[in-house]
């Protein structure tokens, strides 16, 4: 009996240390993405700053030279 015992707690402490080794890789890649997404969405935004600033310029152009037909 006490060999089962010590192989079935060899067994829980093995399955134990693959769950967190589990748990901590898992938390590596979530907080890898949520880097990853806050460097997209800081992109996003200087894009979406830069477009506006281009829409404006083009219709200050758009003002300022009346179409030539």
């Amino acid at each position: 009996m006490e060999r089962r015992t010590s192989c079935l707690q060899s067994n829980v402490d093995f399955l134990q240390q693959a769950l967190a080794k589990q748990r901590r890789e898992t938390r590596a890649r979530l907080d890898a993405m949520s880097r990853a997404a806050s460097a997209q969405e800081a992109e996003v935004a200087a894009l979406r700053a830069a477009l506006a600033k281009l829409r404006h310029e083009l219709a200050e152009l758009k003002k300022a030279r009346p179409d030539r037909k």
